[in-house]
């Protein structure tokens, strides 16, 4: 599995801090993007931070580290746990369009069970 998100990029000029802004006004988006990862294991993330400015590869891509709070919830069991975690994201942009593509790390997925 790999989740890819797309946002709108207002910028006029491609730079570190027109990302890290964008990137903070989406803090729910961006917690919705990296819950998709931890949904089997029934967790949220929230409170998502740029934990590392953004490092270009090229013009318009590179990567980024996302730092956030990983929430594991049940009422039925009473579990109500929080960890600190971080992944690493990689990042595009489509000037012609104007966005700004994030992808996420690539996690295989675990095929069935022999018996």
């Amino acid at each position: 599995m790999q989740e890819t998100w797309t946002f709108d990029f207002p910028f006029d000029s491609i730079s570190e801090q027109s990302i890290s802004k964008l990137l903070c006004e989406k803090e729910m988006d961006l917690g919705i993007f990296l819950s998709y990862y931890y949904k089997k294991q029934g967790a949220v993330a929230e409170n998502v931070k740029l934990k590392s400015g953004p490092q270009f590869s090229s013009r318009t891509s590179g990567s980024l580290i996302l730092d956030f709070d990983l929430v594991f919830f049940n009422a039925c069991l009473a579990i109500h746990e929080q960890e600190r975690d971080s992944v690493h994201v990689q990042f595009e942009i489509d000037e012609a369009n104007s966005k700004l593509k994030l992808i996420g790390p690539y996690w295989p997925e675990r095929g069935m069970d022999e018996i």
